[in-house]
């Protein structure tokens, strides 16, 4: 028994096998079969508690490292001062202050950020499509938990509005890296070598993300 980690489980009638999830939102998750039982789910998790401690330090270390001031909040590499004031319904940023409503701020906040990734992706699309030549179809700003951006080979375009709580060159990266999907749909070679053209130093952001996108969250407001 591993009492002192806590966790969920799932039956799935599309799971073939027990699958063990880490999501450093929304926690531990067993998802099983649907003729599993619970004890196979606890069987999972005792084989697998040292990857899964492991990558809830990874995430726990990675949100100490980003802890933005108290009474700030991230964006593209700054950290900009919340003010609660009274009346207010949305959320609006004068120079390096944010204001917000006094209730409900968090759900104002996020509709703030979720606006501002729209505006700062879309020319960069805009930009990245008109140079390589394939424009996109759609953009889409979503709220996924496990992906920064993705390309369909219709041309619709989804990105993370939480990549806006990264650093520029990041949010630039990943712009890069789905409008190359428009040429080359996989992750070959071929693939890799073009955003290498237009994105030098990408490993670099990228290296970033995966260290780091786990803590890229909201802090919790007052």
């Amino acid at each position: 028994m591993h009492d002192d980690l806590e966790y969920t489980i799932r039956r799935s009638p599309r799971a073939r096998r027990i699958r063990v999830k880490v999501d450093p939102h929304e926690g531990v998750e067993v998802v099983i079969p649907q003729r599993a039982t619970t004890k196979e789910a606890q069987a999972a998790i005792a084989e697998l508690r040292p990857w899964i401690d492991r990558r809830l330090q990874e995430a726990e270390a990675a949100r100490a490292r980003l802890a933005s001031p108290p009474g700030t909040v991230p964006f593209l590499g700054a950290h900009l001062h919340l003010r609660h004031e009274a009346g207010r319904t949305r959320a609006h940023r004068k120079d390096d202050v944010l204001r917000v409503p006094e209730s409900n701020s968090r759900e104002a906040l996020e509709r703030w950020y979720r606006a501002e990734a729209r505006r700062e992706i879309a020319p960069r699309l805009a930009r990245a499509t008109g140079a390589l030549g394939r424009p996109h179809t759609t953009l889409a700003i979503r709220n996924q938990r496990t992906r920064w951006g993705s390309c369909s080979s219709t041309g619709a375009m989804s990105f993370n509005w939480r990549l806006v709580l990264a650093p520029e060159p990041v949010l630039d990266y990943v712009v890069w890296h789905e409008a190359c999907h428009l040429v080359v749909m996989d992750h070959s070679r071929r693939f890799w070598a073009l955003v290498e053209r237009h994105v030098p130093d990408y490993r670099e952001p990228r290296r970033w993300l995966r260290r780091n996108g786990a803590a890229l969250v909201l802090p919790a407001l007052p």
